[in-house]
């Protein structure tokens, strides 16, 4: 072929293979900011980011992003009603404004951090919670997020476990059906009362039925309990939302590299979120602190793992 049609194949692939690279990703899969083309590695496709609880707490929005930025973190599960004022309140064009704000920033809105909890025994009580988390997935949506953190949050006293389990699922079924219309996630968090406990995370999920329903790994002290983190790790893995939450990896008995081990090894490929809770005089030295530590974690296990292979 002559240099000019030459030049017309070639365009044409590059647009070709640009097209497959975007319609290969899923629906649910963690939101990007640029392609990466380098070989798959487990664990390379874990991104970090922030959850706003107390080191974004008093943020406002352009400052959080450009903290974010400068820190090396990718993205944001905003707690709802901090200094960012990002709530079901805003109107529609400041709901637009928000998600303009991200779009031209390197970092990507994962959600919205709520307490919707779906164990009340008064019914009006549940149901005000159903609606509440309804309201923030439309808000998660209008803003350019992909889901909304939930939780259990606790087992009351004089109901069987086995009765508030289904009550919990049945409900997450719901809001998961609501969901889905709009392309959005529900993380339960693991958090509360009886309800950290993974065996009755599993129990809870054998009733979820909703495929965009899934659980936000929470980093507690319950995680060591019974047969120890691995196996209680493998008991809901299957399950994993898109979102897992962690504290500071170099504070605490908590086995932070063991964890992200176990991440790495079945290639997660969701959002590791820092939702701090110490209070460092410098917040940004810290931050870089802490992605620097998880980042020598994620290598540590990548190098485990070949090791094994």
């Amino acid at each position: 072929m002559d240099s000019q049609t030459r030049r017309d194949f070639l365009k044409a692939s590059a647009i070709l293979t640009a097209g497959t690279t975007v319609l290969s990703g899923g629906c649910f899969a963690p939101s990007s900011k640029s392609v990466d083309t380098a070989p798959h590695v487990p664990g390379d496709k874990m991104k970090l980011g922030l959850v706003t609880y107390q080191w974004g707490k008093d943020w406002d929005l352009p400052t959080l992003i450009a903290n974010c930025e400068k820190t090396g973190y990718k993205g944001v599960e905003l707690r709802v009603d901090h200094a960012h004022k990002v709530s079901d309140k805003l109107t529609a064009e400041e709901r637009k404004a928000v998600k303009r704000r991200f779009a031209k920033s390197k970092i990507v809105l994962v959600g919205m951090g709520c307490n919707w909890q779906f164990h009340d025994t008064e019914p009006s009580k549940l149901a005000a919670n159903i609606e509440g988390a309804k309201a923030y997935v439309k808000l998660s949506y209008d803003c350019g997020g992909s889901g909304v953190k939930v939780k259990p949050n606790k087992l009351p006293k004089g109901v069987s476990v086995a009765k508030t389990c289904e009550q919990i699922g049945n409900a997450l079924n719901v809001v998961g059906k609501y969901a889905a219309k709009y392309k959005q996630e529900i993380r339960v968090e693991v958090h509360g009362g009886g309800t950290s406990d993974l065996p009755v995370m599993k129990q809870i999920f054998d009733h979820v039925t909703e495929p965009n329903v899934g659980i936000c790994w929470n980093c507690n002290s319950q995680d060591l309990d019974g047969k120890g983190l691995e196996y209680n790790f493998n008991l809901v893995k299957k399950r994993f939302a898109t979102t897992a939450h962690v504290r500071e990896f170099n504070i605490g008995d908590y086995p932070y590299q063991k964890l992200i081990d176990l991440f790495v090894a079945m290639d997660y490929k969701g959002w590791i979120l820092l939702e701090a809770r110490t209070k460092p005089k410098d917040r940004i030295a810290a931050l870089i602190e802490q992605r620097q530590v998880y980042e020598k974690m994620v290598k540590n296990a990548q190098a485990k793992l070949n090791l094994q292979l």
